[in-house]
Order: structure tokens, then sequence, then C-alpha cells
């Protein structure tokens, strides 16, 4: 019985088969067309929010762009510009380069191949040189095709590191030379018999390497793994750690600048006493020389007259007396030259004492304007040193206590300008010794001009003329 019921199920069910196949394939019809368009419009929408997120992406806006930097989210905005932009910016940090090149490159050739300007105290400034002349070379080409693509690093991972390095120890190498040559200029005005002495090329080699060595000391921690840069592969940024941060911000500016300040303090202050003293104190005036020449002048005319009225009466003697008068007239003659020779004798020497004041006077204003150029000098220097880099220095000590050690929160736009600010004393060094260096800048004008021939003649030309004009100058108060 079993056994047949279950034959007639199968029957059944074999014999239903054909119905419920066919509802499958009419349902399954039915739907499928449904299907396709609720994946179609899946699709387009993905399709959608995708053009909508490639819309408000920082590639076609200067909105900031979210990157992953160390396992953190860090915010760097890239800028993007128009095509006009883009030249003109280029224009101006091409021309910024090149001339940061040539003048530094005029000064490292000036001091080089003319003889006059190889003194111990010019190689600071051919050091000074080198520094800046390796910025433009190694440093300024790479940040101006950075920001010409609005910011983002595009040089790789390894190159940044070796970047930073340049950067820094050039940067460095440049503001501590300054520093240098303003202790270099202190010591040569207020100890100017002994300094020179010591003030010999072995000295001067030895604190350019001093330099170097010290502004290499600030590029070593980031590639020895105290600080490491900040880089993702569109960011290229100096490591943002505290410590870091301090030292090499003290290193590279705060006491090259403290520095700096001092001596120049000093050396205004000592050219301001010896101005007090060549005012007030005075140096010996004609006037001086003609009291204390009429004195002896007098007593001179005195004695001159003597032999006249030994004259007299000799010759009221002879009438009395005859024989006498010979005598007398004799030995007043022997008088008179006596006196006269004794006259010229102190008239020399007023003379010699005269010329020995004059020779005097002319090396003391020679100290005090000297004094007053170095001054300016150092003052122009520190000035422009300050208004360079400062900004700089100061944004850069405070964004990682106030962005964090792993990102940067400064606008990308200001970053750039003072980045570039402080390159710019770059351009301005050379310019502002050749401005207060006669022989700098006869040589410039000689060598822009394609006059190469003879320039330590005419250098030297120059020099014997104004020392002419020294010696021919007439006395005046000063």
């Amino acid at each position: 019985m079993r056994s047949s019921f279950m034959v007639e199920d199968g029957a059944g069910a074999g014999a239903g088969a054909d119905p419920a196949g066919s509802t499958n394939m009419m349902i399954s019809e039915a739907l499928a067309p449904r299907l396709l368009k609720i994946a179609q419009g899946a699709a387009e929408a993905a399709a959608a929010a995708a053009a909508a997120a490639a819309a408000t992406s920082p590639s076609a806006s200067s909105q900031p762009q979210v990157m992953e930097t160390n396992g953190t989210r860090c915010g760097e905005q890239i800028l993007s510009y128009g095509r006009v932009e883009k030249v003109l910016i280029g224009a101006v940090l091409t021309m910024l380069t090149l001339s940061t090149i040539c003048g530094n490159l005029l000064v490292v050739i000036s001091v080089c191949f003319v003889k006059k300007l190889r003194q111990p105290s010019n190689y600071l400034i051919v050091s000074l040189a080198v520094a800046d002349l390796s910025v433009a070379l190694a440093v300024m080409p790479f940040v101006s095709i950075t920001d010409l693509i609005g910011g983002q690093w595009v040089f790789g991972q390894f190159f940044c590191n070796v970047f930073i390095a340049m950067d820094v120890m050039c940067c460095t190498a440049s503001i501590m030379t300054l520093c240098v040559i303003s202790i270099d200029r202190y010591l040569g005005i207020t100890k100017p018999l002994t300094y020179p002495v010591r003030q010999n090329g072995c000295c001067m080699a030895k604190m350019i390497v001093s330099v170097w060595l010290l502004s290499a000391s600030t590029t070593l921690p980031p590639l020895f793994g105290w600080a490491q840069n900040v880089n993702d592969g569109s960011v290229c940024l100096i490591s943002q750690d505290f410590g870091y941060t301090v030292y090499s911000t003290a290193v590279a500016f705060y006491i090259p600048m403290s520095v700096m300040l001092i001596m120049y303090h000093r050396i205004f202050r000592a050219a301001k006493l010896s101005a007090a003293k060549h005012t007030i104190t005075g140096f010996p005036r004609e006037g001086e020389h003609a009291a204390g020449a009429a004195p002896r002048a007098g007593r001179g005319g005195h004695q001159l007259h003597q032999p006249a009225e030994s004259g007299e009466t000799a010759s009221v003697e002879a009438t009395e007396e005859g024989e006498e008068s010979l005598d007398c007239a004799a030995a007043a003659l022997k008088l008179q030259r006596e006196v006269e020779e004794e006259c010229g004798t102190r008239v020399s020497r007023l003379l010699k004492s005269g010329e020995h004041h004059q020779r005097r006077k002319r090396k003391n204003q020679s100290i005090f304007k000297r004094e007053q150029k170095a001054a300016a000098t150092l003052g122009i220097v520190v000035g422009c040193f300050a208004f360079c880099w400062l900004p700089f220095f100061l944004v850069s000590t405070a964004r990682p206590f106030v962005c964090g050690v792993e990102c940067s929160c400064v606008p990308l736009w200001l970053e750039r300008t003072l980045l570039w600010l402080g390159y710019a004393n770059s351009l301005i060094n050379p310019f502002i010794y050749a401005f207060f260096n006669r022989d700098l800048r006869t040589t410039y004008s000689n060598l822009l001009r394609c006059r190469y021939r003879n320039i330590n003649r005419k250098l030297s030309a120059a020099g014997m003329h104004e020392a002419l004009k020294l010696v021919e100058k007439p006395d005046a108060d000063v």
C-alpha cells in the first residue's frame, strides 16, 4: 500500500510539473526588466555622485585637500592658478632666481680675479656669496616649480629630504656668515691696531669652516631619525617636531640675529662716542696753532728789534767815543744773524708741529669716517636681514605649537610668500656690500661693461686719487 501510494504520488508529481515550470518562466520574464531598470538607476546615481565629488575636488578649486600623513588626516591647501597668473608668477620667480645668481656670481668673480680685492676681510663676503649662490642654484628652482603647480611636491620622498637639507644648510650658512661679518667689522673698528694682525687667511678660513659645519649640523637630525620630515608624496615639509623646531630656528636665526644686534649696537655706540669726542674735545685747529705760535713770534720779534736798538746806541756812542762804533756795529750784525737763525729754527719747529697735528687730525677723521661707514653698513645689513627673515621664522616657530607636529595649518600662499621674502635676502646682500665698497662697485661696473683689462690698475689709481684728495683737502672744523 505504501509503495503504491508512493507510485501514485510520483505519478501525480510528474503530471503537475509542466504547469509549475511555465509559471516560473512567466514570473522571471516579468521581473527581469524591472531589475535591470533598478541596476541602471543605481549605476547612474553612482556616476552622478562621482561627478559631484570630482567637481568639488582641489584640482578644480582651491579648497583644502584631505590626505593621509603618517596615519593622521592633515589638510593641505593646493593652489590653482589661471594661465595669466602662472605666467606672471613664473616670470617674477625666474627673474628673482637669475638676479640672485648673477649678483652673487659677480662677487665671487670680483674677489677671486681682482688682486686688490683678495684680502682676508673679503673672504667672508665670498663665503656669503657662495651660500647665497647655493640657495639660488640648489633651492630656488625646485621651489619655483612647486609653486607654479600649486604647491604640490612632485619630486619624490627621497629628494624631499635632500631638498630640505640643502635648503636649511644654505640659508643657515648665509645667515651665520652675516653674523660673523658683523663680529669681524666690530673687532676691526674697536681694535684697529691688534685685530688686523690676526686677521689673516688662516683665521678667516677657520671662521668660514666653522660656519658651514654649524650650518650642516642643523640638517643632520632629520636625516638620522631624530625628527622625520613630513612627506606623503604630495607635501614636502620640514619636521614639525617641537624640540627640533626650537633647536633649528634658534641656531639658524635667533642666535645670529641677537649677535648681529649686539654688534651693531656696539659699533653704533663707538661711532657715537667718537663723534662726541671729535666735536667736544676737538683736534688742534688753526687758531690754536696761531695762539701757540704768537708768544714765540712775539719774543722773536722783540729780539729782532734788539739789534736796531743796539745799533742806535752804538751810533750815539760812536759820536761820543768814535773808535768803538765799528766794533758795536759788527756785534749788532752778528747778533742779528744769530737771532734770525734762532727764529728760523723755532719757525721750522712750529711748522713741523703743525704738520704733525694735521696728520693726526686727518688720521682721526679717517677713523671717524670708517666707524660711521661701518655703522651705516651694518645697520642696513641688519635691517634688511630682519625684514626678510623675521616673519618666516616667527611663523615657522609657532606652526608646530599651533598646528601640531604632523601637518601645517598655515595658508599655503602665506607660507610661500614669507619663504620667498627670506630668499630675497640672498639677492640683496651683494648689492648692499657693493654700495658701500668703492672697489667692489668699480669692479662690478667694469665686469658688466666687459672691460676686463687693467681692473687692478684702475683700482690702484682710484685709491691713490682718493688718498691725494685726503692729503690736499683743506682743513675744516669737524
